[in-house]
């Protein structure tokens, strides 16, 4: 009987275990993607309350911005008509920080902000120097040459003369930080004295002049404390909801996100849009494939081969033409009608003979491809790289005799990297909530599920065991006929008991 109780209590033991491991585990598959979803959503969106408002105020991520130039190695070739030769320079790196400023959130779920950047030079990162000096075009003669191509003649053999008084030529020679951030130039007071505002400087020029310890324009953007499929897309940029450099109402739209982060709960065909100021254009990214960045599921998201090409090979660029070959863009109606082209490095994708009118360039996919690898749960990046090229439209312009016999041509000037991943600290964080722990989880689940039918399975036989030896251990009597005594123990004292009155009475 001990031995029977002991089972059935061991029994009741099982069950109760398995019942609560089942449970817990079917809870935990059933309510688990809800609560991953809820607290993916609490710290995604922009709530001052939330860890993404101070991760989103102050990037924790460190941002390189390098710089390549290229190096013209024949201008004299080139003033009489022959083909530039460049050779590539570089990198420069320069650590890039960011600083957001006049945050102010606003009643239809947006938030408003000014965001600053700076940049400081990195000479262990770099191969070379500041200091190192570099053969260019010389962006004020052939910019104003072209833009001065269809002004009385007479007024072009002025400027001509003026250029030579000034010592300029189709090419100069100026050290990196010159070329990048800006030198003295008495021409540019000179040429804005002829046609006012031609060039928005004082003094003082440079590829990159204004933007060091600038912003990139008033960004408004949606905080997603009301709908998370619209945290951090662009409501609105310098008060516009679209820009007007281009000639197509889609071509001006303002879409996609400020291009740091993306709204949560990603999937391959999920839009990838951006706005770039510096492009003056918004971007579309198409998917590449799925990833993994140092443990972190990512999908990569790279830049279409159409991106950049003319309205005759891809109809919708139409509004961002006049346009020249494929490949290139031209930018001049937002860079103060200056001939600029925007391009992948190295021409990438391009047309091949915006390839055949330069030597010295090897476009490569892999080098000079841009990229965003994002984890596809919080639409947050882990690693990106955006790529751009500036190039310089020359030409020989009669009666600017600096302009030499110099063949039409799309010259690359530079092009530059800004790249940043998540690492230290902030990437062990990350992986730990956002991967590891619910890994860990998932297994979990179903290792409760699973060691609960098997605790339930033991449970069960030990209970019906239990029941079977209780059974055994129970006397049973005989089927007897009808009015006949049934208790087997108490038949032999109930017949003894009739013998003692038997004997009684016949005694």
């Amino acid at each position: 009987m001990a031995r029977c109780c002991t089972a059935f209590r061991a029994a009741v033991g099982l069950a109760i275990t398995g019942l609560l491991c089942l449970g817990f585990g079917v809870f935990l598959v059933v309510m688990l993607p809800a609560i991953m979803e809820e607290q993916v959503v609490k710290n995604v969106r922009l709530d001052p309350s939330g860890m993404a408002f101070n991760l989103w105020k102050d990037l924790p991520v460190p941002f390189f911005f390098s710089v390549y130039l290229f190096e013209v190695l024949n201008p004299q070739e080139v003033l009489l008509g022959g083909k530039p030769v460049v050779t590539q320079r570089g990198p420069y790196v320069y650590r890039e920080y960011r600083e957001k400023t006049n945050i102010t959130f606003h009643d239809n779920d947006t938030i408003s902000f000014l965001e600053y950047r700076s940049f400081y030079f990195q000479p262990e990162l770099s191969i070379g120097l500041e200091s190192d000096y570099i053969v260019i075009p010389n962006i004020l003669v052939s910019a104003a040459a072209v833009m001065l191509e269809d002004m009385p003649r007479g007024i072009r053999l002025f400027v001509s003369a003026t250029f030579a008084a000034f010592g300029q030529g189709a090419f100069v020679n100026r050290t990196v930080g010159e070329i990048l951030w800006g030198y003295d130039e008495p021409l540019i007071d000179f040429l804005n004295s002829i046609k006012p505002g031609l060039l928005p400087f004082k003094g003082k020029f440079g590829l990159f002049a204004d933007f060091n310890n600038s912003n990139t324009g008033l960004f408004t953007v949606y905080t997603g404390m009301e709908n998370i499929s619209k945290v951090h897309m662009i409501d609105s940029w310098n008060g516009l909801k679209e820009v007007s450099y281009w000639n197509s109402d889609q071509c001006n739209m303002i879409n996609g996100t400020a291009g740091q982060i993306w709204p949560p709960f990603m999937t391959p065909s999920s839009p990838v849009e951006l706005y770039s100021p510096d492009a003056c254009r918004s971007m579309k990214l198409n998917y590449s494939r799925s990833g993994d960045f140092k443990g972190i599921p990512t999908l990569r998201y790279v830049a279409p081969k159409n991106l950049f090409d003319n309205g005759t090979d891809y109809p919708p660029n139409e509004g961002f033409c006049p346009c020249r070959q494929s490949g290139i863009q031209n930018v001049s109606s937002c860079r103060l009608n200056a001939p600029v082209f925007l391009s992948h490095p190295h021409f990438l994708n391009a047309d091949p003979e915006l390839l055949e009118t330069v030597d010295g360039l090897h476009p490569n996919e892999e080098q000079h491809g841009l990229f965003v690898d994002l984890h596809s749960l919080t639409g947050i990046p882990m690693n990106c790289s955006i790529k751009l090229q500036l190039n310089l439209f020359m030409k020989k312009v009669p009666g600017i005799w600096q302009t030499g016999s110099i063949k039409t041509v799309v010259l690359p000037l530079i092009w530059f990297s800004e790249s940043g991943e998540i690492e230290g600290d902030v990437l062990t964080m990350y992986r730990t909530f956002m991967v590891t722990l619910p890994t860990v989880l998932s297994y979990v689940q179903y290792i409760l599920v699973a060691l609960g039918l098997f605790l339930l399975v033991p449970a069960t036989l030990l209970g019906l065991k239990s029941k079977r030896d209780a059974q055994a251990k129970t006397p049973q009597m005989p089927n007897l006929p009808s009015g006949q005594i049934q208790d087997s123990e108490t038949a032999p004292l109930l017949q003894k008991d009739l013998n003692t009155v038997h004997s009684s009475i016949f005694s």
